[in-house]
Parts: structure tokens; sequence; C-alpha cells
């Protein structure tokens, strides 16, 4: 840490002066609102004065925008929001790509514009909002090109088309914007146009492809000043029906609640979920778990995937831990008892979040969240009696962040997590220090951070240690990286965190050279190379090493190919024997992967991929294989379906354990995943949708081969009964969701979904693929409809309901 410190002088200090020219756009102030159709007939876009002369952006800056798609933008604004009016023109109106798609699913075959406002105009932090000439609307926080599409306000779009071109018509409340509590605003703007026929990309104010973020090249707003927003207060009520069915029983239950979003300040916001229900959250991607860790997965509850990006700084927050499983057990078990129940998750009574920033670019945030006790049921097996079991206390999440940003590319940030839980269970406590510092010239970056946790059991306190420092050359053809992570062997942050491993001292070095302008055959292309030494910290012992080269290119066709290779030279695995201070040595081997992608403006589509690894002085064999295809019936209808196939043989892994032995089995793993993703567009309001997965693995040790682990990481033949212990597995899921959803109303949705859930898991590897899923199918297959209705209210349209007096006199 100390010559982290030292770095941290010459960070801040900018070398080189970099500047660019700004275009300057004036917002005029309105009395009289446009009518957001599309249309742009009205009296208020005929006055104002209309911004042109888009620049190339991609897929490079040299050349000019053909005259025939010139781009015009116009943006006014009153006190109640901002106004932005988009013209496209088109020589060739009918051929624009049009496909219909819902909310966020911007990145579609259809040509979009995008609205990009800074409101602090800090270099760092913009709010997106997108419309694809379609008219499917989306929005998105970026920080440093970094883009947060489960950001979801309440705005207006519409488009239009004629013979001219297509057309865009915003409507951005400020309850949908934070800025700073002053009389004259300091906005900065860009405006984005992708025409997806031609494969290019136009901004409003020129962006340098080769040197820093997007953000940085913001154009300024004038003329934004004295506004007098309305209360920014949002509800959004919901109710939930759902029916479950497994096994000849039903169940139904109701749910309702609200989510409330609260401005504080033109600059902070409230966000509170009371009573949440995620009943209707997408289905984890489960599999077959062979390894020492805890197997986790993305976040889907959208309260915990929605403006929480300060809360991610320094990446000590995984939201998952808030009502995951419970932290406890069932203690010693009396000689008949056993558990008959045991709760997969606990509950979450009330979450909040508060952020916002001050004008002089300093980000706030705090998190709290609160969930109920849970209980386990033990069951005398003799006399029939039930004891409920305390596994979960009250428990109370807290984050709080300062982040404080400068330079227009830079950031310094303090975090802190904790959990308290009623009783005599285990609390914690996670501090970090983060920065992400970059020079004025967009030369050089500091990346770093440095993590204290505190975890209180019942023999005391256990502090823990990590840091992280990443130097990058980030400007140019030829780029470079060093960097250095380390942690102590006490390190645990996994009450609100997730880190896998401590007790490490790693290294890492890479290169790259990379395209910013395309050449006679390709629009890009980037190959690197990235080598790693990895320690342990405690003993100072080298665990391996690893050397790895990559590649990438995109051709004028949309034709996109690319790989990699690996050499990894022998490992020792601390964690694979479960046991502290042992470990298993695996052996030097090589492998890679090649991949490919089509055109995805074509009807039919297509990605495929092959790899392979080969282990050194041993029979390891790894083939691997992913395929899916891709067909656009029509601008409404889509199905993608995706095949991958693992084939490992003659691996090994940790089986076992008693007071004397450590038992390793050699198993041959397959695993075959198959998905189905189709929608059906109406229109951008209204889709069907529909997503499977099936998902199976085994793991089969009929080779009869066992080892007990050496002192010195080395095997031993031994005999294993697997009468005993059986490790063979044979593990098969199954998921699909059909749903409806209808977006009635700006910020209000319904959504209808039929969920099918089946799951089996035995010793039955033997078994091929159609024989385990036949034995699937005989499982008790769960069915769940649900209806989930969200309305969305604005307190200044019904605020008349709580005054004294008649609104109509």
């Amino acid at each position: 840490m100390k010559y982290l410190f030292l770095l941290l002088p010459f960070l801040f200090v900018s070398t080189i002066n970099y500047s660019q020219e700004k275009k300057t756009l004036e917002a005029k102030r309105i009395s009289n609102p446009p009518k957001i159709d599309g249309e742009l007939d009205d009296e208020v876009w005929q006055s104002l004065t209309a911004y042109g002369d888009f620049n190339m952006y991609q897929p490079g800056n040299e050349g000019t925008v053909d005259s025939a798609y010139q781009t015009e933008v116009k943006m006014a604004y009153d006190d109640k929001n901002v106004y932005v009016a988009a013209y496209m023109y088109d020589p060739d109106p009918e051929n624009i790509l049009r496909q219909f798609s819902q909310r966020d699913e911007v990145f579609v075959q259809a040509d979009h514009f995008a609205v990009a406002l800074n409101t602090y105009n800090d270099g760092i932090n913009e709010t997106h909002f997108f419309v694809t000439s379609a008219g499917t609307i989306g929005d998105a926080l970026s920080t440093q090109n970094d883009f947060d599409f489960s950001y979801n306000v309440v705005f207006e779009c519409r488009v239009s088309q004629d013979d001219k071109g297509w057309y865009a018509e915003f409507r951005i409340p400020y309850n949908a914007l934070r800025f700073p509590e002053v009389d004259v605003q300091d906005w900065g703007v860009n405006f984005y146009r992708r025409i997806n026929t031609k494969n290019e990309t136009h901004t409003w104010n020129f962006i340098d492809n080769t040197q820093g973020n997007e953000s940085q090249y913001s154009g300024n707003v004038t003329g934004v000043s004295n506004i007098d927003p309305p209360v920014r207060l949002t509800l959004f009520p919901f109710a939930q029906g759902v029916v479950t069915s497994i096994d000849g029983e039903t169940e139904t239950d109701f749910t309702a609640g609200m989510d409330i979003k609260y401005g504080l300040s033109d600059s902070f916001t409230l966000d509170a979920t009371l009573i949440p229900d995620f009943g209707q959250a997408a289905f984890d991607e489960v599999r077959l778990n062979l390894g020492p860790f805890e197997q986790t997965f993305s976040e889907q509850r959208q309260f915990f995937t929605e403006g929480i990006d300060l809360f991610n700084k320094g990446r000590i927050f995984f939201s998952r831990r808030v009502g995951n499983a419970p932290t406890g057990d069932v203690g010693e078990l009396a000689e008949n008892e056993e558990v008959s129940e045991y709760p997969s998750k606990v509950n979450l009574l009330n979450a909040l979040k508060i952020s916002g920033r001050t004008k002089d670019k300093l980000g706030i945030g705090f998190f709290n969240a609160v969930t109920e006790k849970t209980y386990a049921k033990v069951t005398d097996t003799i006399s029939g009696n039930v004891r409920d079991v305390l596994v979960e206390p009250l428990a109370n999440y807290n984050i709080f962040v300062l982040d404080q940003q400068f330079n227009g590319n830079s950031s310094i940030s303090l975090i802190n997590t904790n959990v308290t839980r009623d009783g005599h269970f285990r609390d914690a406590n996670t501090s970090a220090f983060v920065f992400d510092v970059a020079d004025k010239g967009n030369n050089f970056r500091s990346s770093g951070r440095a993590i204290v946790s505190n975890v209180h059991r019942a023999e005391g306190w256990e502090t823990g240690f990590q840091s992280e420092l990443d130097i990058f050359r980030i400007k140019g053809n030829f780029r470079y990286r060093v960097g250095h992570d380390f942690a102590n062997t006490t390190l645990d942050i996994n009450d609100l965190g997730l880190n896998f491993r401590n007790n490490f001292n790693n290294f890492v070095a890479g290169a790259s050279y990379q395209i910013f302008e395309p050449t006679e055959w390709f629009n890009t292309y980037r190959v690197g190379i990235t080598v790693r030494h990895r320690r342990l910290y405690q003993p100072s012992v080298e665990t391996g090493n690893n050397i790895n080269a990559n590649w990438f290119f995109a051709t004028k066709e949309r034709f996109a190919f690319g790989g990699f290779l690996g050499y990894n030279s022998k490992n020792k695995d601390y964690f694979e024997p479960r046991v502290e201070g042992r470990f298993v040595e695996f052996p030097r081997n090589l492998g890679g992967r090649l991949w490919c992608s089509s055109d995805y403006r074509k009807k039919f589509a297509y990605d495929i991929g092959v790899g392979h690894r080969q282990a050194f002085d041993e029979p390891q064999r790894q083939y691997f294989m992913d395929i899916s295809p891709r067909y656009r019936f029509s601008d409404r209808f889509l199905v993608i379906l995706s095949t991958d196939l693992s084939i490992r043989n003659n691996m090994f892994g940790w089986i076992d354990n008693d007071d004397e032995n450590i038992f390793f089995g050699q198993r041959d793993v397959r695993s075959l995943e198959n998905q189905i993703t189709a929608s059906y567009n109406f229109d951008p309001y209204k889709a069907i949708d529909l997503r499977f997965r099936n998902f199976w693995s085994i793991a089969d040790y009929s080779d009869d081969i066992f080892w007990t682990l050496n002192e010195d990481g080395s095997r031993s033949l031994t005999d294993y009964d697997v009468e005993e212990n059986d490790p063979n597995r044979n593990f098969n899921i199954w998921n699909l969701d059909l749903s409806f959803r209808w977006r009635f109303a700006p910020g209000s949705e319904a959504t209808l979904l039929y969920r099918n859930q089946i799951f089996k898991l035995d010793e039955q590897s033997t078994l091929n693929y159609t024989e385990s899923l036949s034995n699937l199918f005989n499982e008790p297959t769960q069915h769940t409809v649900s209806l989930r209705i969200t309305y969305f209210i604005d307190y200044n349209n019904v605020k008349y309901l709580f005054s004294k007096s008649d609104p109509a006199l």
C-alpha cells in the first residue's frame, strides 16, 4: 500500500493540457409546449434554431457525413420538462430498418437516435434517452462509457416518417433528471444517430475515437435558467396475483405494494420499495456446481438493478446478498430429529436508497434494507413434533458512499457497507477507498481500491485487507497495462459483497494494438496479450502463471471473428481440497477458442464457437462448441436458438474428506445447454415473449480411479467406497417463461406470466441426455401463472385530490 499512496500525488497532476472545440446549443424557454406525437408540426418547433453539421463517429472519424443523411436537432424547456426535436433525413426512407422491440431493446435492426444529457457537465455522468425508427424508447445511465440500462425513468418520445426521412419528439420531465440548484444551469449534451443500413454512427459534437471517453466530448447547452420544477414525487403502486400448482396441490397468493421516487432536492432522490414482491423476476440459470465456491447469479430484481451506479463503486456490494439464503444453521439435532424444511431465501421487508450529486460534483449515496426473521423446521421422526429454529434474525443492511469527480475523467470514492443482525449472529462491516484517475490529456489512467473487512463472530472481530492497483496507457493504437492484486488470509466481504478467494499476491501485464479507422478489409480489429503471475501471500509461494493472446476482427460487411489462445503452467490450487493449508496440483495445459458472428441485419444470422484444451503429462481433454442461429421472420417476430456443448474427459476433482484423508476422483463431465428466445412485438408497447432453458450435466466416476491427496499436492491411488458416498451426478433442469407485456401508459405496465419448472438431481451419471430428459419429465412439474399490474402516478397530476379547495373553482 505504501507504493500506492506514493503514486497518488503524481496521478493528480495533469501533465498535458487537453482541449477541444465544443459546439454550443441554445435551449429556448417556451410557454406553449408541443404535443408529443412525432410530427414536429407544432408552432414552437418552427420558431427555434436548428443545430446540425453532425460528425462521423463510427466506424471511424475520417470522412464527412453524406449530405443526404443530415441530422438536425432543436431543444426547448419550461418549468416541467425538456423538449427535443430531431430531424433524421434519409434519401431512401422506405428501406430504413425498423425492427420492433420493447423498452430498452434499442440495439436491434433499426436505426436509432439518442440524446446524451449531462446536467452537471462534468465529462463523466450522462443520461441517455433513446428512440428507434420503430418507436421503441430506452434510457440508460452512462458513467465513462459504462452503460446501465436497468435505469428506468418516465419520459415520452414519438416518431414519424415521411418521404424525407424520420423524426423524433422527446418530452423529458425534470423528475427524470438530477441537476444542481443554481439559477443558471451549465449542461452538456451530445446527440447520436445510428444508421444501420450504412453501418455508421454520427454525433453532433465531434468524438475522437482514439482517446478519452464519449462523455468528455459533450457540447454545451446555454439558455437554461431560473428553472422552478414541480414537486418530484412519483408513485408506482402494484398488485400481483399468483396461482401455483405442483404435484396436484394448488396455492394462490395476492400481494400489493408500492415503489416511491421522491426528489429531496433538484439533485437528490429517494427511492423506496414498500412490501416488495419479486415473483416475476427472471429465473436464475442454475448449473451443476462441482467447484469449491458458491454458485452466484446476476441480479434480476428491478429495485436492485436501477440507479445503483454509486453503490457499485469499489465492487463491495453484491445485491443478491439481500434476501439470500439464511446465514445460520439449526445447530445440534437430537437422535431422532431431522431438518424437514430449510428456507432457500429470506424475505425482504423494505428497502430505500438516497442518491445524488452536488454542484461541486460530490456524489452521495445511502442504501438501507431490512429482512425479516426466518425459521427452519426440525421434525422428530418418532413423535412427529415440529419445532422452529431461527436461522436468520431480523437483519439490517446499509451502504454509504461518497464519490468526488474532477477533471472530467477522474474520481475518488469512499464506501462503507454494514450488516447488523439481531441477537448472537454474525455482523460485518467493510470499507473501501477507490480511485480512478487520468491525466487531462487522457494518455494514462490509474485505478485501484483498498478494502478493509471486519467480521464479528462469537470469538470476536476479524479484520482483513485487500488492495488493487492498475496503470493503463489509454491513448493511441498501442496500449498497455500493469497491475497488482493483493489480499491477506482474513479478507471476507461476503455479508454484503462477494469474494471467492483471499490470500493472494498477484501481478499482471498486458498490451494491445487496435485500429480506429477502417482499412480496405476491416472496420476494426484488435489484438492483445496478457501475462499473469499468481502467488499466495502467506506462505509466499508461487501458485501458477498463464499467458493469453486474444484477437477480434470485424469486416466492412459486418462479419466478425476472433478467438483466444491460453497457456497455463502447473497450478497449485489451495481451494479445491476444501481444507485450509492444503493444495492440489493441476497440470500444465494449453487451449483456446475460435468464434465467428454473421451480419445481424440479414434475416438469418448465426454465432458459432469451438474450443479445445489439452493437459500435458495427464490425459485430461476438454472440447467445447456453441452455436446460436437466429431468424427474423419479420420486423415483429424474432427467434433465437442456442446450444452449448461441453465435453471434459479424464478430469479430476475433490469428492470427500475424513479426519485423515482428502479424496479425489477421476470424472468425465458432460454439459448440454439448450435455449430458445422468441419475441413477437405487436408494437413498441405490447409483446409476447418466450424464454426457455434446459441444462443437463453429468459427472461420471465410472473409471473407478480415486486418489488421496498428498502433502506436496500430488495424488496417490486408493480405493474409495462409492456405496458409502456416491459422487456420481446427473443434473437436469428445465425452465420456461411465456409472458405478455403491455406498457399501457407511460410508466405503467401489465405483465401476464406463465412459468413452467422441473428439476432433478440423482446419481445416474451413465444416462445419456435423452434418457435423463425422460426421467426429468417423470418429476412433478411446477406451473405458475401470475398477473402483475404497475401504475405510474405523478403527484403533480393528482395533487388536487389533497387540496381542500375545488380544483374546478
